[in-house]
């Protein structure tokens, strides 16, 4: 397995069955370990620990419609009036971050309407901020939450 590019963090997994679980500080329960899982948990602790988002404010695998199709998001991080801040669309190790996994995300986006979008398959992260002109400016990194949150 590809080595991920996220700090690592402490981390609680167990066995149940043949199958290994790690708690989700987020949904406070265990769930399958997956490489995606493992890419998510460690977004939602870089996330907490580095970028200062409260865990009140954190979703994670909520569904949502999109134009009458259920679909999945991965991580959204709300402002503080329960507005979408930043979504995060987490892939395995092993998958590419090819133009489809930027489309999803933003096709999500449509829906949620976040001012911040990112992709991550754990090695390599994109983040952006889609604009009013529907173009798209690149960040170096996830933006802080207590830095850029937007103010109502």
């Amino acid at each position: 397995m590809l080595k991920l590019t996220l700090p690592g963090f402490d981390y609680q997994v167990k066995k149940q069955q043949d199958t290994w679980m790690i708690f989700d500080v987020i949904r406070k329960k265990y769930v399958v370990l997956t490489p995606e899982e493992w890419v998510r948990q460690h977004v939602v602790h870089y996330l907490l620990a580095e970028k200062a988002c409260p865990p009140a404010l954190i979703a994670v695998e909520r569904e949502i419609d999109l134009y009458g199709l259920r679909r999945r998001f991965d991580i959204v991080v709300f402002d503080r009036q329960a507005v979408p801040w930043l979504l995060v669309e987490c892939k395995a190790p092993s998958v590419t971050l090819s133009q489809k996994v930027f489309d999803q995300v933003f096709r999500y986006n449509l829906t949620l309407g976040a001012s911040y979008v990112a992709v991550t398959n754990g090695v390599q992260h994109y983040c952006a901020r889609p604009d009013e002109k529907e173009k798209i400016c690149l960040l170096n990194d996830f933006p802080r939450f207590d830095e850029n949150i937007k103010l109502h």
